[in-house]
């Protein structure tokens, strides 16, 4: 039996729980064990924010998280702030319930504690109060009411709030569970390797915002969890000359003003991914692994030609981004077998990367189809191209065919006439709820006439954008 109890400050105060169920989320914990019921379910898959806390680990600062995607033993050495641990000890209300109250920004109040605790942490990290930056804050947090614009006026007000301290740093255990189920948060690449050796069945933990669904709708329930957050060799981020290098257990904000720095497209793509509740947990390695065939990152990482390197106990290896994915939600990971880094080579001199995300809402949607393209263009001719969609096939793909067709040739409109002939011959997508077979091969087409616009030489790039 596992006798290890997750520990963590609590709206100021330490606790200890016992004999801790792996599977049991952070938002059902709250509500049913603690009666905390300000934090509220309201879709149980990280769409609505009703359900958003602020947590901080140690030496780290306040971040929004989904509650209803979180499993209690991922708390274990941090912070933690509810709704009701906002006020003063004496009731005196926090400067974000004063500015919400004072704005008429509650209507309802049923999402009011969930835009709270996104405020809190957007005051907490010392962002100016900037239109654009507020809404990326607020873009997890759905108001049933429609009451956006005095929410907005709250969240200026509180901007760059006084700090919060999270406390003193908290022992971290590395083993917890209720007798039957196990969550294991090794320390090290050595304890990881070795007990998902022991373990090949387990579930591999990265942030949990896909794993967390199967939990919260599916009611799965592994016998074991294996969590990469802990070892430091899976936080890396390594910059290099030649190679953007990001561990496996790196988040998407993590990632994001390095991806800024070298693939401007790839970070703008990120941010559609999902709120900034989302990208706190979620991680690239994660979307990767997950292999949907939706997924928004793969095609970046193949197009870029990024590499993946692998660990386990018999040792190490290292697959092409490309090669990865062998089928619908398959990969090339062995039992027992982890990424440990994801390294991303960086553009050479001529080199583009554009990516494009079609969806039905723009933010924190699934894609219809996403695509992403390195290419290089000399004297007016596309002298290379890596094109990779998803949405179009049961894997992200490579579209050879129209890399074939284009290759070699001026890169003019006149180049894409009739390029939806080697589109269908690349792909024969589905028709589902979120795009038919005919707009999938129309959007494709039409993808790569917006990436001539956006990437020729003369008479100048038009970044569709700004029309």
């Amino acid at each position: 039996m596992i006798k290890g109890a997750v520990r963590f400050r609590l709206n100021g105060q330490e606790v200890a729980v016992e004999r801790t169920s792996p599977t049991a989320t952070v938002l059902d914990w709250l509500r049913e064990t603690r009666h905390l019921t300000g934090t509220k379910e309201g879709c149980a898959e990280g769409d609505c924010g009703a359900c958003t806390i602020a947590i901080a680990s140690a030496g780290g600062g306040w971040r929004a998280v989904n509650s209803c995607l979180m499993l209690l033993p991922q708390l274990d050495g941090c912070s933690v702030v509810t709704v009701e641990g906002l006020g003063g000890p004496d009731g005196t209300p926090h400067p974000v319930q004063t500015a919400l109250a004072e704005s008429d920004a509650t209507q309802c109040g049923f999402c009011t504690p969930g835009f709270a605790m996104a405020m809190f942490a957007y005051g907490q990290g010392g962002e100016p109060a900037d239109d654009g930056l507020i809404h990326e804050a607020l873009a997890g947090n759905l108001c049933r009411c429609t009451g956006y614009r005095p929410i907005v006026e709250a969240c200026r007000i509180i901007a760059v709030g006084a700090p919060v301290a999270a406390g003193d740093p908290i022992r971290a255990g590395t083993a917890f569970g209720d007798g039957s189920r196990r969550f294991l948060a090794p320390d090290t690449l050595d304890e990881l390797t070795a007990v998902a050796a022991a373990h090949p069945d387990a579930w591999i933990l990265g942030g949990g915002t896909d794993l967390g669904i199967a939990v919260t709708k599916r009611r799965a329930r592994p016998d074991v969890v294996i969590s990469t957050a802990r070892v430091p060799e899976l936080r890396r981020i390594e910059t290099t000359g030649d190679a953007l290098v990001l561990g496996g257990a790196v988040t998407y904000s993590a990632a994001l003003p390095h991806l800024d720095a070298a693939f401007p497209a790839f970070g703008a793509l990120v941010r559609r991914i999902g709120s900034r509740q989302i990208r706190n947990l979620g991680t690239i390695a994660g979307n990767l692994a997950n292999a949907s065939p939706i997924g928004d990152t793969p095609p970046c990482l193949m197009a870029l030609d990024a590499a993946v390197e692998l660990v386990s106990a018999a040792g190490r290896r290292t697959v092409s981004a490309d090669g990865f994915v062998t089928g619908y939600r398959r990969t090339v990971l062995r039992p027992g077998e982890v990424i440990a880094a994801i390294r991303i080579p960086r553009l050479a001199a001529g080199q583009h990367f554009v990516a494009y995300k079609l969806s039905k809402r723009f933010d924190q949607d699934i894609s219809a189809v996403v695509a992403a393209f390195r290419l290089t263009v000399a004297d007016g001719v596309l002298t290379e191209l890596r094109a990779y969609y998803g949405g179009m096939a049961a894997t992200t793909a490579r579209a050879a065919a129209v890399e074939a067709a284009l290759v070699g040739r001026p890169w003019t409109v006149s180049a894409l006439a009739g390029i939806e002939a080697a589109v269908a011959q690349d792909f024969s997508p589905i028709d589902d709820q979120r795009a038919t077979t005919k707009y999938r091969l129309a959007a494709a087409a039409n993808l790569l006439r917006r990436l001539q616009m956006e990437t020729c030489d003369a008479p100048a790039p038009v970044r569709l954008e700004a029309l």
